[in-house]
């Protein structure tokens, strides 16, 4: 039986749910609030589109922390094998990179939207933009339209609006008090996949803002974690800073304090350090020691003298344990519109297994509205595309169900 079905955002989620209602033979309409769908997904594209991971599945399912086991239904039923598999069947080739993400082998993002919305309306579903959804009338929903507000009546409604990071694409976040309004619980939403404030020094910030820092290892309540990060004119951003972004802010949160551990020279004990370091004698200059002992110049040798501002007078033993174990305070987290992802939003408290709102009967969520989050690395997209399927089998269960 076709039901009528109003899909608000139309983003990866809301787009995914569309894809599988429509072709169960429903009458799908995605409303999206902006001029173009899929508009974080193509800024995502240009860096690469990094579509999911390959590392073992175990392992990938669990990178969603607290959220692991709500997901893990989801994302069993549409894995990492599976996205790469759907994109190409939609003529994208993915490749996997040496960290062991995986990226459309064009490295961008427009042919596969491109090609998406081609088979959707292909299938029969329609899209309107700058349709925004701004709240629920007793007989359906409320939408401001080009030619005005309207109410727009379905059978049921999946709501993928996205989080509260880059709200100048849509996900701004102006449903929440909506939602709390009618009963559903929702978590604050904090930055997610972020940046950190330091308090450099004015001349570190001008000789070193914007410089790379590569080859190091850190260590937070995440774990240890090499890769490589940028000096910001604020202070600290990039992948690796990414990876530890959760538990840093939760420290900051909790303790009001927090430490990330640097490892500026990951391939050398702190024994060995300190007997270079030694050899060096006194009479040689700290960038001449830290160069010729340690490998160390440019932003690794003034990240050392910024951290700790008595490093030139250190002991051998002393110098090699700083260099081992470089303390990074960052101060706060850089500002939610900022970040790449969110975390917080509907608590899993406030859904039933199939996605639907307790509080709203016929209504349901995916995406990044959830209260999840997870690191770069392809886990952000793929949790939304399975989200969204598993809403749309949610869907589709609950109107055989009223029939």
């Amino acid at each position: 039986m076709t039901r009528r079905i109003g899909i608000v955002g139309g983003g990866p989620a809301g787009l995914m749910a569309a894809e599988a209602l429509s072709a169960r033979g429903h009458a799908v309409t995605v409303l999206e609030a902006m001029p173009t769908i899929g508009r974080k997904f193509l800024l995502a594209g240009k860096s690469g589109l990094n579509l999911t991971h390959s590392e073992p599945y175990a392992r990938f399912s669990s990178r969603f922390g607290a959220a692991n086991d709500r997901l893990r239904a989801a994302l069993d039923a549409f894995t990492p094998e599976d996205l790469r598999a759907w994109a190409l069947g939609l003529g994208t080739q993915t490749f996997v990179g040496t960290s062991g993400r995986v990226f459309p082998t064009v490295m961008k993002a427009s042919p596969l939207l491109r090609a998406w919305r081609a088979r959707l309306e292909g299938q029969g579903v329609e899209i309107r933009v700058r349709h925004r959804w701004t709240g629920f009338a007793p007989d359906g929903l409320l939408v401001e339209t080009p030619e005005g507000e309207a109410t727009m009546t379905f059978d049921a409604v999946l709501l993928a609006l996205g989080g509260a990071s880059w709200p100048r694409l849509g996900s701004d976040a102006a449903w929440v008090d909506g939602l709390v309004g009618r009963g559903v619980g929702i978590t604050p939403f904090r930055p997610a996949n972020c940046g950190f404030d330091m308090d450099w020094s004015a001349f570190f910030t001008d000789k070193f803002a914007g410089a790379p820092v590569k080859g190091v290892t850190a260590r937070s309540a995440a774990g240890e974690i090499p890769g490589e990060f940028v000096i910001s004119k604020t202070g600290i951003e990039g992948s690796l800073i990414y990876a530890h972004a959760a538990a840093l802010r939760d420290a900051l949160a909790e303790n009001g304090a927090a430490t990330l551990l640097l490892d500026l020279a990951p391939g050398r004990t702190a024994e060995r350090l300190a007997g270079d370091l030694a050899r060096q004698g006194g009479k040689a200059s700290l960038s001449t020691r830290l160069r010729k002992a340690a490998g160390l110049d440019g932003a690794k040798a003034a990240l050392l003298r910024e951290c700790v501002p008595d490093v030139a007078s250190l002991a051998p033993e002393a110098l090699a344990a700083a260099i081992k174990n470089l303390p990074l305070r960052p101060v706060r987290p850089r500002p939610i519109t900022e970040a790449i992802s969110a975390a917080g939003g509907v608590r899993f408290d406030a859904i039933d297994d199939t996605y639907m709102l307790k509080a709203l009967p016929g209504t349901f969520v995916a995406g990044e509205m959830l209260d999840w989050e997870a690191p770069t690395g392809g886990y952000l997209l793929t949790a939304c595309f399975a989200t969204g399927r598993a809403a749309a089998e949610g869907i589709h269960s609950w109107l055989c169900d009223q029939a």
